[in-house]
């Protein structure tokens, strides 16, 4: 019998572009789109700034390139590296619904950009890519149950780098046999520890997992192809990624459904710049606000019935640094009080220093209620200053499956996340991603106006 990785590589070397339904090439090329609006802004924070310098001193002379900046090529790995992190650098990028420790958007797309930068592959290669890659990251991910982070690793940088690894195959015209290789070599390059969001300093290396994930799978796919292969049995063997890796796991989610059932429709993105758990009752919050009238000043205190991941990882009342409040829900709460959470740049250092923020987030009640829909589900309950309380269900946010940015919030998130381009080359880059499979190579990408 074949194992999990043959299915899946034999899965991701024969899938044509007809085999894809359109409403799923939909949802990649929407994609692919907000994963290089996230990169373009991420790229220009100083912890992506540290990363592409490495890259560029290490990877010089290539033909890829640093997405949203100016400045020497590098090779592909760098490339994947450096954008890999620029991606996941604001808490912006995309994930899967229900949750599985995946990240789409970061784990593939800078994979994806290198190796068609580096061959000169078309539009529609990328997109089979995505595709492909997707439904392999998705169904490693479902298949751990999310247990990973209850041992303390950052799921998407184990699973990231077998995504990866799918989507490199794809553009580099590997076979099945190439690929099953590349991912046993792949299981072996998957890393991330949660260490950050209880530590003092370090938060950014979380970013730094998103971009290993990329260059991995990029070195993972080149090994194979010299004959350099690991264990066809990397995922659900004895010792593989499942009994490594997790706490609790079910194999058979590995290939069920496979090209029949498309993973790629789970898709889903973010509207805020904060971990997803926060998603739902911000969008709550401020829905209340303008159905009430409300002020900020208006609202005492603040409380939350949520899934008991929300209080072991992510009740963080006093963060060091911005990237540390990002991952606090109870700080995400305070912060959409008083900012527009649409607004990126409502996420800067001068929150963690805002007395009203940490005055509410300090005072935020967290509770935990079983029966919840999901683990992103909340209830949420304002208490007001002249004594009423209001209450609502907060269980899903817009970019969720079914849930879609309209067209015109889908432009404007491109163009605010891209502000550092030119406009007309920005609105210019978005039309082509939305026509991905007619471009004769992929897009290039336009670098910020001014040099990072």
């Amino acid at each position: 019998m074949s194992t999990a990785s043959q299915q899946l590589a034999q899965f991701t070397a024969g899938l044509h572009l007809q085999d894809i339904p359109d409403d799923v090439l939909e949802r990649a090329k929407a994609c692919i789109a907000d994963t290089i609006g996230c990169a373009v802004h991420g790229a220009r924070l100083p912890w992506s700034c540290q990363v592409a310098e490495y890259a560029r001193h290490y990877g010089a002379g290539g033909l890829c390139s640093i997405l949203g900046t100016r400045g020497e090529r590098v090779h592909a790995p760098f490339a994947a590296l450096a954008n890999g992190a620029a991606v996941h650098a604001f808490e912006q990028d995309s994930l899967r619904f229900p949750g599985a420790g995946v990240h789409p958007g970061a784990a593939l797309v800078p994979v994806i950009i290198a190796t068609c930068e580096e061959t000169g592959a078309d539009g529609a290669t990328a997109l089979r890519a995505f595709v492909a890659g997707c439904e392999v990251l998705f169904r490693i991910g479902a298949s751990t149950h999310h247990s990973s982070e209850k041992l303390g690793f950052h799921a998407p940088g184990l699973t990231g780098v077998f995504g990866a690894t799918a989507a490199a195959g794809v553009v580099y015209g590997m076979d099945a046999e190439q690929i099953t290789g590349a991912m046993g070599v792949a299981g072996s390059m998957s890393g991330g520890l949660l260490a950050f969001s209880k530590a003092r300093q370090g938060a950014a290396v979380k970013r730094l997992h998103m971009g290993r994930a990329c260059e991995a799978g990029i070195v993972a796919a080149r090994l194979s192809q010299s004959g350099f292969i690991g264990p066809e049995t990397i995922l659900e063997g004895r010792f593989g990624f499942l009994e490594a890796y997790t706490r609790e796991s079910a194999p058979e989610l590995l290939t069920r459904g496979l090209g029949q059932e498309w993973e790629t429709r789970r898709i889903c993105f973010k509207r805020y710049a904060c971990h997803v758990t926060a998603q739902a009752p911000m969008q709550a919050l401020r829905g209340l606000m303008k159905e009430h009238g409300l002020q900020p000043h208006d609202v005492a205190a603040l409380e939350l019935v949520s899934s008991p991941k929300v209080l072991s990882h992510h009740d963080i009342r006093y963060p060091h640094d911005i990237m540390q409040a990002q991952y606090s829900v109870p700080f995400c709460l305070a912060l959409a009080l008083f900012r527009d959470p649409v607004d990126p740049d409502a996420f800067d250092d001068s929150a963690l220093h805002d007395p009203d923020i940490l005055r509410i987030c300090a005072g935020v009640q967290l509770r935990t209620k079983a029966g919840l829909p999901t683990s992103w589900s909340a209830q949420l309950t304002l208490v007001l200053r002249d004594g009423r309380t209001i209450t609502t269900d907060a269980h899903a946010f817009k970019g969720m499956p079914g849930q879609y940015l309209s067209s015109e919030e889908d432009q404007q998130r491109f163009e605010q996340l891209c502000a550092s381009l030119e406009q007309t080359a920005c609105r210019e880059l978005h039309q082509k991603l939305k026509t991905l499979e007619m471009q004769s190579v992929f897009p290039l990408v336009p670098a910020a106006r001014i040099a990072r």
